[in-house]
């Protein structure tokens, strides 16, 4: 063996031992690994740092830069080739991804960004200021260019800026010999990866697919036209949450994306969808908070700004809550009790609602929530909520009435948790709907709205029964 050959031994088994030191067992990066880097980064060791670097994947290298302080990452940028940097930029939190252009010479940038998918180089570009955005297009090549040009024309979060111009078609006369043997000739013309061969009319408009494994079926002889399957269209102006659904109900790979004549013009694969599902996700789940992506660097006004709007709304339907125990301040007062028990009465309540609203927002998400069964939806959450208020008024009563020996105390506890759940499942199935049915988006706004209706009604049930009752 010789001495080269060592020499490649032994690089190729330091990288594997610092990828196994890296991570941990759940993929996470060792905070060891990271203050390695650090320490390599704060002593200026290029050639330690390097060693690092290239025992990572390029999504562990941008989770690595999240961790690092803001001065740390303008030190280690130097450090990434326009390859390595172009495989980065994709997996960047956005924020910090504008942090770190900010740092990238144009030039550098220009040859990153040209070894990029359209989709993410579009992506890139779209995070520049409009100076460096200028210059940086300026040292593109001519068809590099106009490609993001064009896919920056499209509406944000739209198939158009999703999907990837690079696409992979034929005529649908060829043969699977002549499509082999085209595709053969200039591979580097082909994207990265591609599923599905889109068979194309004299207009460009597919009018059928063929998977590449299907190719590896058939003799060279077989007609394209004659194994192609079915398509699936995606309109460039359709909203990426469309898509996704799409994508999932039909089991979909990739799909080919058509401007308004129906002409081919770029693709969508299950990749671009799986960040696409994370993203709405992650949206949804804020949302339900009353709360948007504050990120690892977030400022503290940016924060404050999203998330106080809802508070003050929250603020005004506790007020009108609150308003319910002013009418019974007299009572309150005659029996103290009850300032200890009105709240457990809306918590309860304002759970179940939580459980039924969580529901319904994910069922209206996944489209198995729509008018047409909109009545049996409903009508079951209100059972569920009967049964369980039923089941643990019959519990918290009996606690009530072996601590306090108050039949009235428990009854009047029972009843109320009752009719609390009962409103709160009602709440919790209604009011997303209605939100919407008018067009808003039901996730954001609703669990204001359900915890005002079960604090409103746990404090009047309660309280008014109480009164009825006990006094």
């Amino acid at each position: 063996m010789s001495r080269e050959t060592d020499d490649l031994t032994d690089v190729a088994d330091l990288e594997e031992d610092l990828e196994d030191l890296a991570l941990e067992d759940d993929y996470a990066l060792n905070p060891e690994f990271v203050s390695d880097v650090a320490d390599a980064l704060d002593r200026g060791d290029a050639e330690r740092l390097r060693e690092l670097i290239a025992a990572l994947h390029p999504a562990d290298v941008a989770d690595l830069m999240g961790f690092l302080a803001a001065d740390a990452r303008e030190e280690l940028i130097p450090h990434l080739d326009p390859e390595t940097l172009a495989e980065i930029l994709s997996e960047l939190d956005s924020e910090i991804r504008e942090e770190v252009l900010e740092h990238v010479p144009s030039a550098t940038l220009a040859k990153a960004i040209g070894e990029m998918e359209s989709d993410d180089a579009a992506d890139v570009v779209d995070d520049l200021e409009d100076d460096k955005r200028a210059e940086v297009m300026a040292a593109m090549p001519e068809l590099e260019r106009a490609a993001i040009e064009t896919t920056l024309s499209y509406g944000d979060e739209t198939a158009g800026r999703l999907m990837q111009r690079e696409v992979v078609a034929a005529p649908q006369f060829w043969t699977v010999g002549q499509a082999i043997d085209h595709f053969r000739k200039d591979p580097d013309e082909l994207p990265e990866l591609f599923f599905d061969i889109y068979v194309v009319d004299p207009a460009f408009k597919p009018v059928g697919a063929v998977p590449v494994s299907g190719l590896l079926r058939v003799g060279r002889q077989t007609p394209l036209a004659q194994i192609m399957e079915p398509v699936t269209e995606i309109t460039v102006d359709l909203d990426q949450e469309e898509v996704a659904y799409i994508f999932d109900k039909y089991h979909l790979i990739s799909a080919p994306v058509v401007d308004a004549a129906g002409r081919l013009v770029g693709q969508i694969t299950v990749d671009d969808i799986v960040g696409v599902v994370q993203e709405e996700g992650e949206e949804d789940i804020l949302a339900l908070a009353g709360v948007s992506d504050a990120g690892r660097d977030a400022g503290v006004m940016g924060i404050v700004r999203s998330r106080l709007p809802w508070l003050l709304v929250n603020t005004v339907t506790a007020a009108l809550s609150a308003s319910v125990i002013g009418a019974f301040e007299g009572e309150i007062e005659k029996l103290a009790i009850l300032a200890a028990l009105m709240p457990v009465v809306a918590s309860l309540g304002g759970n179940a609602g939580t459980q039924t609203l969580t529901v319904a927002v994910r069922a209206l998400a996944s489209r198995e929530l729509s008018a047409f069964n909109a009545m049996r939806t409903v009508s079951r959450e209100m059972v569920v909520g009967l049964m369980n208020g039923a089941i643990l008024a019959v519990i918290t009563g009996g606690v009530l009435w072996a601590v306090f020996h108050d039949v009235g105390l428990s009854i009047a506890f029972g009843a109320a948790m009752i009719i609390n759940f009962f409103m709160a499942a009602l709440a919790g199935a209604v009011i997303p709907l209605a939100l919407d049915r008018m067009g808003r988006d039901p996730a954001v706004s609703s669990s204001v709205f359900v915890t005002f209706v079960t604090d409103f009604t746990g404090f009047f049930a309660f309280l008014g029964l109480a009164a009825l009752i006990l006094l």
